[in-house]
């Protein structure tokens, strides 16, 4: 079967699901060519681990003919420059998200991308698990008639307690919206729709983070960014959803997500996920758990790029974590981040991508 080459620049926290999933699980469509990483030790420990038979450096990556794509894995204050180096020789592109830290960033990227006929995607892929395309299938079949609002928390104290390397989290580009946001925009991009309009206020609980994991145990960090956002979107189908991504929440009693129809309401698993429990509510009736429709219930991370390489070999037409879909949330984090509450109104305007089949074929996703 004829595969796409990907050369994978960073090697950090996040390959290692990448690396097992498109080395096993998806490696229909995928071979993992090359990897590359600035600490050279962590590319030789991911070749060595997962049998990737070349570590590169990201120029040789560049100008090699046999990768036809990157996947972008570094920290997002580089995803901008490598993805326009990638993209302007030649390759298709998908990145962790966020596309970029900046819309007008973001927007030129697309427009590379367009421009060169090359495919551009990026995470979240959670939305492609089973949990949110149960959802998508219930919402489509009309199980809580037309969707009318929403809620949506991603409330926490943040990471310096467990990371082994927080401090990235309260600098530019990061903090609670851009580092958890994308998963819960994209889950409602994809099960609501595009957004139209935004109006946000946000805070900042503390401006110093004391680190306790390890290896930085005692380091002080300076938060640069919103470390409590709050938003309230308005759905172009009518909805209107409020969303609360929070590093200053010590405990919490509120769901992920929960969207209400007018015949009844739907209780979204955790969109950082690919499982569930989905539950439904009928009018008058309490909320009963619905069984998983779909497969990929556990960690599927990379089944965007599967979808992708399946979309550059012309097995596919609709590639579901697509640029449009990534800039739209990208500019929805950033008028939720920046300064003022004025409503936003949404420049981008992307297609409701197509619901996932059922069945898959031999990890080549349609």
């Amino acid at each position: 079967m004829e595969k796409i080459n990907v050369g994978v620049v960073g090697c950090g926290n996040i390959s290692g699901i990448y690396f097992a999933n498109l080395t096993g699980i998806f490696g229909g469509s995928v071979k993992v060519f090359a990897c590359a990483d600035l600490i050279e030790e962590n590319a030789i420990a991911a070749a060595e681990k997962y049998g990737i038979p070349r570590i590169m450096t990201l120029d040789e990556m560049l100008g090699c003919r046999d990768i036809q794509a990157i996947l972008n894995l570094t920290t997002p204050l580089s995803h901008y420059s490598i993805n326009k180096q990638a993209l302007l020789a030649g390759k298709h592109v998908y990145c962790e998200k966020p596309l970029s830290i900046t819309f007008e960033e973001g927007a030129e990227l697309c427009r590379i991308a367009k421009e060169k006929g090359l495919l551009l995607g990026c995470a979240p892929d959670t939305f492609m698990g089973a949990g949110i395309q149960t959802c998508r299938r219930l919402i489509d079949e009309g199980k809580i008639g037309r969707p009318v609002g929403g809620n949506a928390f991603m409330l926490c104290h943040g990471h310096e307690s467990w990371h082994p390397n927080p401090a990235f989290y309260y600098k530019k580009g990061a903090g609670p919206m851009f580092d958890m946001g994308p998963y819960y925009l994209t889950a409602l991009v994809n099960l609501l729709g595009p957004v139209s309009e935004i109006a946000t206020m946000n805070g900042r609980g503390f401006e110093t983070r004391t680190i306790t994991s390890q290896p930085r145990y005692g380091e002080e960090v300076a938060v640069e960014v919103q470390t409590h956002v709050c938003g309230l979107l308005r759905f172009v189908c009518g909805a209107v959803v409020h969303i609360t991504t929070s590093f200053d929440v010590w405990a919490h009693s509120m769901p992920n997500m929960e969207l209400y129809g007018t015949e009844g309401s739907i209780e979204v698993p955790d969109p950082n996920g690919f499982g569930g429990p989905v539950r439904l509510a009928a009018p008058g009736k309490g909320f009963e758990e619905v069984p998983l429709s779909h497969g990929f219930s556990e960690n599927s991370r990379g089944i965007g790029v599967a979808n992708m390489a399946a979309c550059i070999l012309g097995k596919s037409g609709d590639f579901r974590a697509n640029q449009d879909v990534a800039l739209h949330v990208l500019e929805a984090m950033c008028a939720m981040t920046r300064p003022g509450s004025d409503v936003y109104r949404m420049q981008t305007r992307p297609k409701r991508t197509a619901p996932l089949e059922v069945e898959y074929d031999d990890g080549v996703i349609f």
